[in-house]
C-alpha cells in the first residue's frame, strides 16, 4: 500500500539572527552557510542559529544534517537554552525518521516537545506533537496519530505559525488518505494548500500538490494526478529535495502502466530507485525495488523480477522492527494518559504495606548483616578478578579491531579462521608522496616516521568519517577501500569525497605548517571493480584485498599528478552525475597496456535534470531490448 509524503519541514516561528524571514528548506542555503561554519568564528546564540540553519537546509547528506543537529543539542544544553534544544531534537528526529530509525526518531520528538514546553514556546510544542503524530502514522498506529494531530492543531490555531498549522492539516489529510477517506483528505489538502500559497511557501506547495496528485492517482483520475505530481517535482528539483521526488515517481510509474506504456513506467520506477539509493532512503529503496519487481513480473521477466524482490526484502528488513517500536510507542502514550491514576494507586499501596515493610525490614536487616559479613571478602575478590579479566579482554578486542574490520575480527574469534570473500563492486584508492625517497635520505629515522605518521593519522580519520576501510600502508603509499566488508551502493562517491579531503589536508599542511612537519605533494588514484578480500597468515594477521581492480587503482595513482585525483573509467561512470571530470585519453601504463583516465575536478553546479536522466534510462532499456 502506498503512503503519503508528510510535511517534514518546519518554520522557526521567531526572528532569526542569520535570517529574519520564515523560510523553507533549501540546499543552497546550507551550501552558502558552510563557509561561515568552517571559519569557526561564531559562538553562543549565533552559532546555535547557524547550526539550526545548516541541519534544517542540508537535504543531500542526511548524516551531515544529523551531525549539525547533534552539535546543536550539545551546545544548547551547555548554554542551558531550551528553545534551541527543542530545535536540535526536532531536526534529529526528522533525520532518523527519514532513514527509517523510528524508535530513535520518536524519542527525539518527545524530548523536543518537553524542551519546547519548558521554553514556553507554544508553536514549537505544537510542531513537536505533529512530528510525533507523523511517526505514529508511519507505524500504522492511527489512534495515537489522530490524538497527537489533534493536540498539534489545537495548539497551532492559538499561534501565528500558519506554516506549521498548514503542515499539521496536510498530515491529517495523509491520515485520511491511508484510511481511504479521499474526500476528507482532499478537504484538508485544500485548506493547507491555501495557507501555503498565501505564505508563498514553496516546499509546502510542492508537498501539497504531490499529495493531491497521489489521491487523484488512487481515484484513477490520471490526468489530474500527473499534472499535480509534475508541478510538485519541478518545485522540488529547484529546492534539491529528492526524497519526495523518489516517492512521486513510483506513482507516475503506476499512471503510465495503466496506459500500457511499460517502457516509461519502468523508467520512472528505475529513477525512483536511483534517487533513493543516492540519498540513502532505505524505506523508499525497498518500495522502488518492489515496484520494479512488479513491473518485470507483469512483463514476464521472472529473473529480473526475483532480483528486485530480493533487494526489496533486504532493505525492508534493514529498517527497524516496527512491531517493537509500536509497543514502545503505545507504552509511552499509555503512560501519559494514566500517570495520575498510577500515582494514586502507588500511594494507597504504600499505606497498606507500610507496617508489613517495617517488620520485614527489621528481620531482613539482621540476616542481611550476617550474610554481608560472610560474603564481603568473597565478593570483593570476585569483583576484582572480574575487572582484571574484563580489562584484558577489552584490550585484546581493541587491538584486534585496530588490525581487522569488525566483521572479520568476530569471524576470527568465533571460528579461529577467516574465509576469503568476493565483493562484486569495491572502490580502491592509493596515495603516494612525490619525491618521498629524496626527502627520506635527508631526514633522521625518527623525523621520517613522525612525518609519515602525521599524514597517515589524518588519512585514517578521513576514512573513518566516510565509513571507508583502511587496508594497509607500504612505505609512503596508503591504500584503502570502500564497499567492504559491508557492501554499499555509494562507495565510489564517498571515496571521491574522501580523496578531496586528503588533497585539501595536504595543501593546508603546506600552508599552515602547524607542527613543523616535512611537507609533501600527494598523488591519488582510484578504481572500482570486483576484489577478493581475506586474512593473510596465521601470525601477525593482515587483512588484504587482491585482483585486477587493485592493480588498476595502483596504475591510476602512478599516472596521476601532484594534488590531482586520477580515476579509471569504472569509477567515472559511477560519479559522473555528481562531479565534473576531465577526460585524459587512453594513457599507456605498465606492460604496454592503455587505459582511459579522468581527473576529477569538482562537484557539478547543476545536477542532471530528472527528464534527461529518465531519457537516459529509457534509452538504456531500449538498447537492452534490441540486444
Amino acid at each position: 500500500m502506498y503512503f503519503m509524503l508528510k510535511a517534514c519541514f518546519f518554520a522557526t516561528g521567531v526572528c532569526c539572527i542569520l535570517c529574519n524571514n520564515m523560510f523553507a528548506q533549501d540546499q543552497r542555503i546550507a551550501d552558502s552557510l558552510i563557509y561561515i561554519y568552517q571559519e569557526g568564528k561564531t559562538a553562543g546564540v549565533d552559532k546555535m542559529e547557524l547550526l539550526r540553519n545548516l541541519s534544517f537546509n542540508e537535504l543531500n547528506d542526511l548524516k551531515l544534517s544529523l551531525k549539525y543537529a547533534e552539535e546543536l543539542i550539545a551546545l544548547s544544553q551547555s548554554e542551558n537554552n531550551q528553545l534551541y534544544q527543542y530545535r536540535g531534537y526536532l531536526q534529529k528526529g526528522n533525520n532518523y525518521k527519514l532513514t527509517g530509525d523510528l524508535e530513535i526518531a520518536l524519542e527525539a520528538f518527545f524530548k523536543s516537545a518537553e524542551t519546547a514546553k519548558e521554553a514556553q514556546y507554544l508553536a514549537g510544542e505544537g510542531t513537536a506533537y505533529m512530528s510525533i503524530a507523523d511517526t505514529y502514522s508511519i507505524m500504522g498506529n492511527s489512534n495515537n496519530a489522530e490524538n497527537y494531530y489533534s493536540k498539534a492543531i489545537q495548539l497551532l490555531r492559538m499561534t501565528n505559525d500558519s506554516i506549521s498549522l498548514a503542515s499539521a492539516l496536510l498530515n491529517l489529510g495523509d491520515a485520511y488518505f491511508n484510511a481511504e477517506k479521499y474526500d476528507l483528505a482532499l478537504s484538508n489538502f485544500k485548506e493547507s494548500g491555501l495557507i501555503f500559497e498565501k505564505a508563498n511557501y514553496l516546499i509546502g506547495n510542492a508537498y501539497n500538490l504531490g499529495n493531491v496528485g497521489m489521491v487523484y492517482a488512487e481515484q484513477g483520475r490520471d490526468e489530474l494526478a500527473e499534472k499535480n505530481i509534475n508541478q510538485a517535482i519541478i518545485i522540488l528539483e529547484e529546492l534539491e529535495d529528492y526524497y519526495p521526488i523518489s516517492v512521486y515517481l513510483t506513482f507516475m510509474s503506476d499512471i503510465y502502466l495503466r496506459r500500457n506504456d511499460f517502457s516509461t513506467a519502468l523508467s520512472y520506477a528505475q529513477r525512483s530507485l536511483e534517487l533513493a539509493t543516492i540519498y540513502g532512503l532505505k524505506d523508499q529503496i525497498s518500495e522502488a525495488n518492489l515496484k520494479l519487481s512488479e513491473l518485470h513480473e507483469q512483463a514476464g521477466n521472472e529473473a529480473k523480477s526475483l532480483k528486485y524482490y530480493k533487494d526489496h526484502i533486504a532493505f525492508r528488513d534493514s529498517v527497524k522492527n516496527i512491531e517493537s517500536v509500536q509497543q514502545m510507542a503505545d507504552l509511552r502514550t499509555n503512560y501519559e494518559i494514566s500517570q495520575k491514576q498510577i500515582e494514586v494507586d502507588l500511594l494507597n499501596q504504600q499505606k497498606r504495606n507500610q507496617r508489613i515493610v517495617m517488620i520485614a525490614t527489621g528481620i531482613a536487616l539482621f540476616f542481611i548483616g550476617v550474610l554481608a559479613f560472610l560474603l564481603f571478602r568473597r565478593n570483593k575478590f570476585i569483583q576484582k578478578t572480574k575487572q582484571i579479566i574484563e580489562k584484558e579482554k577489552n584490550r585484546s578486542d581493541n587491538l584486534l579491531l585496530n588490525i581487522l574490520p569488525a566483521e572479520t575480527a568476530e569471524e576470527l574469534k568465533e571460528s579461529g579462521k577467516v574465509l576469503a570473500k568476493k565483493f562484486d563492486s569495491v572502490t580502491v584508492l592509493f596515495t603516494d608522496f612525490k619525491r618521498f625517497t629524496h626527502f627520506s635520505e635527508n631526514l633522521t629515522p625518527e623525523k621520517l616516521v613522525e612525518s609519515v605518521d602525521y599524514y597517515f593519522s589524518k588519512f585514517d580519520e578521513i576514512m573513518e568519517k566516510h565509513n571507508l576501510e583502511k587496508i594497509k600502508t607500504i612505505g609512503d603509499s596508503y591504500m584503502c577501500a570502500g564497499g567492504l566488508p559491508y557492501p554499499s551502493k555509494d562507495h565510489a562517491l564517498r571515496m571521491v569525497l574522501a580523496a578531496f579531503e586528503i588533497v585539501e589536508f595536504v595543501n593546508d599542511s603546506k600552508k599552515n605548517n602547524l607542527k613543523n612537519q616535512t611537507h609533501f605533494d600527494v598523488r591519488i588514484g582510484i578504481n572500482t571493480g570486483p576484489v577478493v578480500a581475506g586474512v593473510v597468515g596465521t601470525k601477525k594477521f593482515a587483512y588484504d584485498i587482491w585482483g585486477d581492480t587493485v592493480n588498476i587503482a595502483s596504475r591510476m595513482e602512478s599516472n596521476s599528478e601532484p594534488g590531482r585525483i586520477n580515476i579509471a573509467e569504472n569509477t567515472y561512470r559511477l560519479i559522473r552525475h555528481k562531479y565534473d571530470c576531465t577526460y585524459r585519453g587512453e594513457i599507456e601504463v605498465k606492460n604496454n597496456k592503455k587505459m582511459k583516465m579522468y581527473f576529477v575536478q569538482n562537484k557539478k553546479i547543476h545536477p542532471i535534470p530528472i527528464s534527461q536522466q529518465n531519457e537516459e534510462v529509457s534509452n538504456k532499456i531500449s538498447n537492452d531490448t534490441e540486444v
